[in-house]
């Protein structure tokens, strides 16, 4: 699978580990920064992760920042990503089954490294369920359209 990953600075070590693990599952891994520990700004680089699901150059895309809400709240705001916060793997699989999520969002300073990627395996393991969900799914969609048609 395709995935890109992006982190601010809290969120490098974590990263780092997220890369290796993805790639030892034999995924192929975007890595769209940070590359450092150096404060950085979150939104341009979660945006990018979430252009570069939605415009198919990744399959999924992983989202690090300290919290991982901000960096949520970033990715949720292209058009198309549906980006989801998950602290254990309960709500990993229920944001791919019932969600249809295509971003994961996690913190850096809420899981310790084995969490986040047991989250991860789930995330990535898992799928939609369809179903009665498409229709939500659907309706997120015309909300986006509704959005992007009407002034700010």
């Amino acid at each position: 699978m395709r995935v890109t990953v992006g982190s601010d600075h809290a969120g490098f070590a974590l990263k780092g580990a997220v890369v290796e693990h993805l790639r030892s599952e034999g995924h192929e891994v975007e890595d769209l920064g940070t590359f450092s520990t150096e404060p950085v700004d979150y939104p341009p680089i979660c945006a990018a992760v979430g252009r570069a699901v939605v415009r198919g150059g990744a399959e999924v895309g992983v989202v690090i920042g300290g919290s991982g809400q901000g960096e949520a709240i970033a990715a949720n705001k292209v058009h198309g990503v549906r980006a989801a916060l998950c602290h254990d793997e309960y709500t990993a699989r229920l944001a791919r089954r019932h969600n249809d999520a295509n971003v994961l969002a996690f913190g850096a300073r809420i899981l310790a490294v084995e969490l986040a990627l047991d989250v991860l395996d789930v995330f990535m393991a898992t799928g939609f369920d369809g179903g009665r969900h498409q229709v939500r799914i659907d309706e997120l969609r015309q909300i986006e359209r509704q959005e992007a048609s009407e002034p700010a």
